[in-house]
């Protein structure tokens, strides 16, 4: 990364793209200060040693701490691999075409031809050279959506990252990055791949079962599963409604109780978001049953000693403004589930400035008033600090999120518990 703010015609194209798709709205509600990232680098050198900075480090070992929840992204250039739907670039389409230049805004890309890859890379680099030594990010590599036959699909795809692309970002820097395979189950060579991505050191498997069309609870992924459960590979799985990826659409999929047939295989289940978002069918009263909260869902899973040590999830995503406040007050006061909580930031999401109000939960009295301009700062330069620093510093009625939520390498490396 150059370690400049993004030029001014960089940021009138992605205005302009995106007010093709109404963003136009947007910036009149935001004000556009608010609603490009400006893509700066270092931090002010006052920001490390911020007092609150520092309160958010202590306690912490750099090298227990791995953001468990990163995406890769690109458009496919420099050999990459990576895929991207016709939808997503085409303006007919408004809401997917937003969603991209919003996502390479927030991985902060250059639109240099041949470069958008190779610089979604560099800003990783460029932020974790600013975050203590031994910390990581984890980076999901990401299947295409497969049909009931195993067959890809690659038109009802929204993206696709592939496990080698993946395993070789990570292997660059193996010092700051592990990497997260992405398998789809009905796969004819889903087993074999699996072998591969954990020889080749995955961490863990990524499941996005709306968009990638996957029904965790059908028997075809028996097999799967117990080849989970062999290797001691977790699975990372979204839980609840989906809102930033389109693809397969089968929303149902999402539905956390339909994870439960992957636990009693005996796989280490994570939970994207704790399903913080959405409605499902509670499927304890029936096929038919009312549709409740799937956060309520999760709750009861968490409730259940049976999946004491199995269930798990993960808290990126949990204070975007989407989320009720209700919901984030409870995962930060439900103290006895902080042991199987672990932390992630679903970067580059922290990157899109309309998506995180700290002024709001100032508000609410879940962040001291001080932190606001602070954090604020830290955003510009550093979504992925910002989101540390955010989620340590949260409070709510007494409570916060407790330091072992945040060294998550304990879960995923073994030999580091």
């Amino acid at each position: 990364m150059s370690g400049r703010p993004a030029s001014p015609a960089r940021r009138r194209w992605l205005v302009a793209g995106a007010g093709v798709a109404g963003a136009a709205v947007a910036a009149s509600w935001f004000g556009r200060r608010w609603l490009v990232n400006p893509c700066q680098s270092d931090l002010p050198f006052d920001v490390p040693g911020h007092p609150l900075v520092r309160a958010a480090w202590d306690g912490l070992d750099p090298a227990m701490v791995w953001d468990c929840h990163v995406h890769l992204a690109g458009i496919g250039d420099g050999g990459s691999g990576i895929t991207i739907s016709d939808t997503m670039l085409s303006p007919l389409h408004p809401l997917e075409y937003l969603q991209r230049l919003f996502y390479l805004n927030a991985g902060c890309v250059h639109d240099a031809p041949g470069q958008v890859d190779a610089s979604y890379v560099a800003r990783l680099e460029n932020l974790m050279d600013a975050m203590p030594a031994g910390s990581k990010l984890m980076l999901f590599a990401f299947d295409r959506a497969h049909d009931e036959r195993g067959v890809a699909r690659p038109e009802l795809s929204a993206f696709h990252v592939p496990n080698a692309y993946a395993q070789r970002v990570a292997a660059a820097r193996p010092e700051r990055f592990e990497w997260v395979c992405s398998i789809h189950p009905w796969r004819e060579d889903a087993i074999e791949a699996l072998e591969v991505a954990a020889a080749g050191g995955a961490r863990a498997v990524k499941w996005l079962p709306p968009a990638m069309g996957i029904d965790p609870a059908s028997p075809r992924c028996d097999a799967f599963y117990a080849a989970l459960a062999r290797l001691d590979l977790p699975l990372i799985s979204h839980a609840g409604e989906e809102k930033a990826v389109h693809g397969a659409g089968r929303p149902e999929w999402g539905n956390p109780l339909r994870l439960r047939r992957a636990l009693d295989a005996g796989v280490r289940v994570v939970m994207a978001h704790c399903a913080s978002i959405g409605e499902d069918v509670d499927l304890d009263r029936g096929e038919n049953g009312p549709r409740v909260p799937s956060f309520e869902l999760f709750a009861r899973m968490m409730a259940d000693p049976a999946h004491a040590d199995r269930l798990f999830a993960d808290i990126s995503a949990i204070t975007l403004r989407n989320r009720s406040l209700a919901v984030l007050r409870a995962i930060i006061e439900q103290v006895q589930w902080h042991p199987r909580l672990l932390w992630g930031t679903d970067y580059p999401l922290p990157g899109i400035l309309p998506l995180i109000s700290p002024a709001q939960l100032a508000a609410e009295n879940m962040l001291v008033p001080a932190a606001v301009p602070l954090l604020e700062e830290i955003r510009l330069h550093n979504p992925i600090l910002f989101d540390l620093v955010l989620k340590r510093l949260l409070r709510s009625r007494g409570q916060r999120l407790a330091p072992q939520i945040f060294e998550t390498r304990r879960f995923f490396d073994r030999s580091a518990a």
